[in-house]
């Protein structure tokens, strides 16, 4: 495993992070506390040390198992992300709250089901540019940080980042920003990434596989069921970027390479990029993410990232 600096903070992540939205039973598959053991025991022998979560991946579901777990194991060994600014209703369901107030709830309820002291990274949940302006939310959540209940802050973007958060981040105390970045979703290379390395925040990729597109698990036909979050993306989209991954598979990944290995370290090449955070359902797919650090046979179009 290799790891990076988040930005200027003293977190030092794997570069292939665990995401966690499919512990909360919206991916098709409903976990229980042994499963997710076998994933995070198996994370931690890869090396991988960052575990992203959020507070409405079911009702601080998958916050508990992750607590469940550190609970039995070194708390410190791991650099826990979790997010605020919704509540989890149901499947598909949130609403959402940006209020000081309710924030701090938040907060606590994310401590108790994570059973630690601190959080490493705090993240807002896709806030729209009005919910960020927000001084009442930032000075509350600085008061925190010196009470130590949070180490440091972050910006999980919208699916449409927002540029004007990302140049403002600093002035609220933000030191990383997560993204929605990968082969199929290059967008953010045109404005966001400038002003990250512009401002040295860290950038933490999310969906890195495309929502598993880029796993080469699927064919341009696939069909996803009810419950599985793919199964609500638009028909016509989902077929158009099983066509283009065919296409990708076909003409830029080696035949010697895992597609998804490869869309991982795709990724990573990116200089402004820190690390990605794929979700998983096996600790068989957590090996083969983190056998992404090792790869050097990808030919992004952009400058090569230079680990450490």
């Amino acid at each position: 495993m290799k790891y990076r600096k988040i930005g200027n903070t003293d977190l030092d992540v794997s570069v292939i992070g665990l995401g966690t939205w499919q512990f909360g039973g919206e991916w098709g598959v409903d976990f229980s506390q042994n499963q997710v053991d076998a994933i995070l025991d198996r994370a931690q022998q890869e090396g991988i040390n960052l575990l992203d979560t959020a507070e409405c991946y079911g009702d601080h579901l998958s916050e508990k198992f992750i607590g469940n777990y550190l609970k039995r194991h070194h708390r410190e060994d791991w650099i826990v992300a979790t997010k605020f600014g919704h509540h989890f209703h149901a499947p598909f369901e949130r609403t959402r709250n940006v209020d000081a107030e309710d924030v701090l709830k938040q907060l606590d309820r994310s401590l108790k089901a994570l059973e630690t002291d601190y959080i490493d990274l705090y993240q807002s949940h896709s806030f729209t540019d009005q919910e960020f302006e927000n001084d009442a939310l930032w000075t509350m959540l600085d008061k925190q940080k010196q009470a130590g209940k949070i180490r440091y802050l972050g910006l999980s973007l919208q699916n449409q980042p927002s540029v004007f958060q990302t140049k403002a981040a600093k002035s609220v105390g933000v030191d990383a920003l997560q993204i929605v970045y990968n082969r199929l979703t290059k967008e953010p290379e045109k404005e966001i990434f400038p002003i990250a390395e512009q401002q040295q925040l860290g950038v933490l990729v999310r969906v890195p596989l495309a929502s598993g597109y880029l796993s080469g698990k699927y064919k341009p036909d696939a069909i996803f069921k009810d419950e599985d979050v793919r199964s609500r993306h638009d028909q016509e989209e989902r077929k158009r970027k099983l066509a283009l991954v065919s296409q990708i598979a076909e003409t830029e990944v080696p035949e010697d390479i895992p597609m998804a290995a490869w869309a991982l370290a795709w990724c990573l090449k990116h200089p402004a990029v820190t690390t990605v955070i794929p979700g998983c359902k096996s600790p068989e797919q957590v090996s083969k993410n983190a056998a992404a650090a090792q790869l050097d046979e990808v030919s992004p179009a952009h400058p090569q990232h230079v680990d450490k």
